[in-house]
């Protein structure tokens, strides 16, 4: 194998795809990016039996090849290197050979034969979407998703699309978040996607008009974001009815400057920390939230404006899971309805359906 390429084109491909190259493995290979070259450029591929992260770099190609070579050796070279054009090869024993300007490297590769088979994705469904929306509506949602491994179907974000709405709904058993937009497709479909996998697609994709799509197969799901490939297994089980936790009408209902409440539950939670939690008390009457907060460390008691109707309401809630609420909202204002002191609070946009936080309250000793 031979070819030529662009310093920053490599570098920029090897730390993408290194991120799904495993880190803790009984197969070497694992620990890899295999490389392929062929008439058109060079294909890279990181993959740890549970994400594959692919891309193509069109590049002058001299001889057609593949090899694995290690993944953090290979991009802490490439990285560093001092030229603009970057030369790889290889020899018959796997031995890779990179050279840029007058730095000229060796080191031991592993036959790419050795590398296990990405899955073939056998197309059901496929739809796409806008690469800012699907940005969005991931990050909106993923803080939601729950890290109990003995709950697995909670570990990722529901995708759920009916009638061309798209929705991501995710749900740790302490709050829900539901982001949803409207899209112009004619299927109609349910999975699950591992939140890891959620998280790489963040860093993948942009905020640009672009599309992305997603192709569907029975175990696996594809993310193709412009030039990357993403490969994702499904999450296997029956997700909650969503629908079910959303309480309809309300007793309460305010609507708030989200940046004064954030700032207020924000200086709640200096006497919180991650030995000691204590709910933060919210009193909603009349004109005002006040909220306090009394811990070993000590008391603390702030107020905000609000617009109120209905039922004077006192809760008690988790300061982190009403602040990442809060803080993803990503409107000027909230709305916030509340069914009395036991139900959970939901937080949404004072104008239209996009987003609908769940946030269970915590009782009061």
């Amino acid at each position: 194998m031979k070819f030529s390429c662009q310093q920053k084109d490599l570098a920029a491909a090897v730390t993408n795809v290194q991120r799904a190259v495993s880190t803790k493995t009984n197969l070497p290979a694992l620990e890899g990016i295999l490389i392929k070259a062929d008439d058109m450029g060079i294909t890279l591929c990181g993959y740890d039996l549970e994400i594959g992260i692919k891309t193509f770099i069109k590049c002058s190609v001299q001889e057609k090849g593949s090899v694995t070579a290690g993944a953090k050796l290979l991009g802490d070279i490439v990285r560093k290197l001092p030229g603009n054009t970057v030369n790889v090869s290889t020899d018959e024993k796997d031995i890779i050979y990179i050279n840029s300007g007058f730095a000229d490297y060796q080191i031991v590769g592993i036959s790419s034969e050795e590398y296990p088979e990405l899955p073939v994705i056998e197309e059901t469904e496929s739809f796409s979407v806008q690469s800012g929306i699907l940005k969005n509506m991931i990050k909106q949602t993923i803080f939601a998703v729950s890290d109990d491994m003995t709950k697995p179907v909670y570990t990722g974000s529901l995708f759920d699309i009916n009638n061309n709405l798209f929705k991501i709904v995710s749900i740790d058993g302490f709050r829900v978040a539901i982001r949803q937009e409207a899209v112009s497709c004619g299927i109609s479909s349910k999975f699950i996607i591992p939140g890891k996998t959620l998280g790489e697609i963040l860093k993948l994709v942009s905020d640009e008009e672009k599309e992305a799509f997603i192709t569907l197969g029975k175990r696996h799901a594809v993310f193709k974001i412009e030039n990357y490939s993403i490969i994702t297994r499904l999450i296997e089980g029956n997700f909650l009815d969503y629908n079910s936790a959303v309480m309809p009408g309300a007793k309460t209902e305010l609507r708030v400057n989200t940046r004064s409440l954030i700032s207020a539950v924000e200086r709640m939670s200096l006497l919180n920390s991650d030995k000691i939690q204590s709910p933060i008390r919210c009193m909603v009457y009349d004109t005002q939230v006040k909220l306090s907060c009394s811990t070993s460390m000590g008391k603390a008691n702030d107020s905000i404006e609000a617009e109120i109707s209905g039922e004077n309401v006192e809760i008690g809630l988790n300061n982190k899971y009403l602040l990442d609420a809060l803080k993803n909202s990503e409107t000027d204002e909230v709305k916030i309805q509340l069914n009395g002191s036991l139900s959970p609070i939901k937080i949404m946009p004072v104008e239209g359906d996009s987003f609908l936080f769940l946030v269970v309250p915590m009782r009061f000793r």
